[in-house]
């Protein structure tokens, strides 16, 4: 099987979207491509299951391969627009791993997993203030995240960032573990409350409903972030669970 090089893909992708090129591809642009990507990210996250799984990694190479076609396809679109190009791309992911890395790259002499943590979150944040579109470092957490990853990382940058701690005790916003078991046993209390009445089947509020199951996914993912799991991973794995005892 023949070889090809990065430099042979990215032809590749130019031909398909020249004037002689393929249809479809002539057309796409960056927004019509967005569900493109979400389903490729999907499908490699599938492709990890499955190699770890089986051991068989053809299918994430495979997977790795439409990732890396999505990158490529923005890249030229963006060159024609005259935005960027492919060796920006590259250019800027490797000027950004060689400035987060310091104590690797640099003279830094940082030990530690927390303080390197601590530094790596300093440079991000210096890198996002000379960003024009960020309004804050919560609004830089993508929407399109699924939500309880997205509530993972809010609750971080709450518990990291001094801007987001108490001005006067310089406490962080997110409770700890005795504030966070006292919150999911009201909103439980209230929940059941609530369940008991339409068990009963008397009228239920569903709005008041909604608002204590709003609260239970919130403080789970609050005490998810303290305790260092993935509310996400653990729902997908409890369906995948659920899913393998009916069949």
């Amino acid at each position: 099987m023949k070889q090809y090089t990065f430099d042979e893909l990215v032809e590749i992708i130019e031909t398909l979207r020249s004037e002689n090129g393929c249809p479809w591809d002539k057309v796409q642009t960056h927004e019509s491509l967005r569900p493109c990507m979400m389903e490729e990210a999907a499908e490699l996250l599938g492709a990890i299951r499955i190699y770890k799984e089986t051991g068989n990694a053809e299918n994430m190479q495979e997977e790795l391969g439409d990732i890396l076609l999505q990158a490529v396809m923005h890249s030229v679109i963006a060159k024609e627009e005259g935005l960027f190009t492919i060796e920006d791309v590259i250019s800027g992911i490797s000027e950004k791993m060689i400035r987060r890395h310091p104590h690797v790259f640099g003279n830094s002499d940082i030990h530690g997993n927390e303080a390197l943590l601590q530094n790596w979150e300093e440079i991000k944040k210096q890198e996002k203030a000379e960003k024009s579109w960020v309004d804050s470092p919560l609004r830089e957490i993508p929407p399109e995240l699924p939500s309880l990853t997205r509530a993972v990382k809010i609750a971080k940058k709450l518990d990291k960032l001094p801007e987001y701690h108490d001005a006067q005790t310089g406490e962080s916003r997110i409770p700890d573990y005795e504030a966070l078991s006292d919150e999911l046993t009201e909103a439980t209390g209230e929940t059941k409350r609530l369940l008991q009445l339409l068990h009963a089947r008397e009228e239920v509020d569903k709005q008041e409903l909604a608002v204590y199951i709003t609260r239970l996914l919130r403080t789970i993912c609050q005490i998810s972030y303290r305790a260092g799991l993935q509310p996400e991973q653990l729902l997908f794995d409890d369906i995948e669970a659920i899913i393998s005892q009916t069949e």
